[in-house]
């Protein structure tokens, strides 16, 4: 079985808000998809373990951000690499409370989607949630950023508690230059194309970056890069 073939099914990139007893939170998410028209429905599959998870079932709410294709990786490594129960998500980024109290993520956002939960469907890790869209709008012109854009532009890699998450295969040695993974979010420097996001060009090799070099994704040091 070639695994690789679930690729192939398309992906967004959204930021999921949720809120409970006045907190809110958030998470980076690519399954979301629309069920219905009428009523318009859509739905967002979430990992039991997040923070979110448990706002949505106890809230009964969520919106959807769907994020642009500028979208830096310092915001997706907040919401996707980062833990709500350490951190708080919506500090020091634009965001805005929807009718319903959650929270809509203004900075690098197309559109906007704030949903009622209708059912909850048990899928062992994850629950997909079913919701009735209460309000949604459009923000901002410009592309959305896909999964597959986020893979083989940004280099990010998905988030073991993601839905589309799988375990990296053993590739073949390479004759390019080395490249290196970030051991706490998986994210991959190739020196090949650099990191344009932080100012590094292509062809710079890791052991040749600057000490204050970090994953654009997660922010740690480059000690803890492991060749790939």
């Amino acid at each position: 079985m070639d695994r690789s073939a679930l690729h192939k099914i398309s992906y967004g990139m959204y930021v999921i808000g949720a809120t409970r007893e006045g907190e809110i939170n958030g998470q980076i998410a690519n399954t979301v998809f629309q069920v219905t028209s009428e009523p318009a429905t859509i739905a967002v599959s979430i990992n039991k373990d997040n923070l979110t998870h448990a706002f949505i079932s106890d809230g009964g709410k969520f919106s959807v951000s769907v994020l642009a294709q500028s979208a830096p990786m310092e915001l997706i490594g907040r919401f996707g690499f980062k833990s709500g129960r350490e951190t708080k998500k919506f500090a020091d980024v634009s965001y805005r409370r929807a009718a319903t109290g959650v929270p809509i993520l203004l900075d690098y956002t197309i559109a906007v989607i704030e949903a009622a939960v209708k059912k909850q469907l048990d899928c062992g890790t994850h629950t997909i949630f079913v919701g009735e869209v209460v309000d949604c709008d459009i923000i901002a012109d410009g592309p959305c950023m896909t999964y597959e854009y986020y893979h083989s532009v940004k280099g990010g890699k998905s988030p073991k508690a993601a839905p589309t998450h799988q375990q990296d295969q053993p590739k073949e040695p390479a004759t390019a230059k080395k490249r290196y993974v970030c051991s706490v979010c998986g994210y991959v420097y190739d020196p090949e194309k650099g990191d344009a996001e932080g100012g590094v060009a292509a062809g710079v090799p890791l052991e040749e970056l600057p000490d204050g070099w970090v994953c654009p994704v997660c922010g740690s040091e480059k000690s803890v890069f492991t060749p790939e």
